[in-house]
């Protein structure tokens, strides 16, 4: 009976050892976390062994890193939208200065009335296209611009696009290029979408490029390609980022969003567009969903 007390003492004894060192390691678990910044990349540790000690540990630690990343996106998020505003300001911004300025110069030279009035409705017109694509941009972000797609024919929006830029094209000295092997090809695609996407390539080729326009249609895919004009290269691996411009000096017109509107296009319609520089060419290549050639 000794024996078996003084067993029962030990085996308590193990027993309030074992709880108090479980006390201290959740204190100092606690203190830790209140004395470390929450942006830290601490992760705790735990010295008790068994699991519960260790699944607590590892439940605590997923939460902290969730709480980073949640603060790491909120915090891209902010930079994003800062800068988001600043070129969406400075893109709206110059339009409309050039437009007031002519205004203010015509109420001191009448006499050029008509000359002053025809480039403010040119710099209206162009903080039209601007807000135009902002709002479609926007639209296409947040999913609110479902496409319903089917089996096209891919030429009849190119016509269309071409014919609308004709004034453009014809101003530019621009013959369009134009090679297909039949003009029944169909693909898998939206026919609002798909004019956009090539009204947006072509006001590209005719905003950046030089004086040339080629267009190639194959099965399933169609290439754009233009000689690049002075000034630098333009990065094909960030082409389509939103507000990318090749030219610092944003010189040109546009917001940058034209051909990040042609990728989310492409990619609602389950397509994916790519870009390369070849030489002194800017080629761009629309691939189309396969889903025509699986359903046929």
């Amino acid at each position: 009976m000794l024996l078996a007390l003084i067993l029962a003492l030990i085996a308590l004894g193990l027993a309030l050892l074992r709880l108090w060192a479980y006390r201290s390691q959740l204190l100092e678990m606690a203190r830790v976390l209140e004395e470390t910044p929450a942006e830290s990349n601490l992760r705790l540790t735990v010295q008790m062994s068994g699991a519960a000690p260790r699944r607590l540990c590892r439940a605590i630690n997923d939460r902290l890193e969730s709480g980073r990343k949640l603060r790491q996106e909120t915090l891209r998020g902010e930079q994003e939208l800062k800068y988001t505003m600043a070129c969406i300001s400075h893109d709206i911004r110059t339009p409309l200065a050039g437009a007031m300025g002519y205004l203010q110069l015509l109420d001191g030279e009448p006499e050029r009335r008509e000359e002053y009035l025809g480039i403010v409705k040119k710099r209206l017109s162009e903080l039209e296209t601007l807000l135009d694509e902002l709002f479609l941009y926007t639209r296409l972000q947040g999913g609110s611009l479902p496409l319903e797609c089917g089996e096209r024919e891919a030429l009849p929006p190119l016509w269309e696009a071409l014919a609308e830029f004709y004034p453009q094209l014809e101003a530019a000295g621009v013959q369009p290029e134009l090679s297909f092997g039949r003009e029944d090809v169909r693909v898998w695609a939206n026919p609002e979408a798909l004019g956009r996407v090539y009204r947006n390539l072509i006001a590209n080729a005719l905003r950046h490029g030089g004086e040339g326009l080629a267009v190639s249609v194959g099965d399933g895919e169609i290439c754009f390609s233009n000689p690049l004009g002075p000034g630098p290269e333009p990065d094909a691996d960030h082409l389509f980022d939103r507000f990318y411009q090749s030219n610092p000096a944003r010189g040109k017109g546009g917001a940058g969003l034209g051909l990040a509107i042609v990728r989310e296009l492409m990619e609602q319609m389950g397509g994916q567009v790519s870009a390369q520089v070849v030489g002194n060419e800017l080629q761009i290549r629309l691939a189309f969903s396969t889903q025509l050639g699986n359903d046929g």
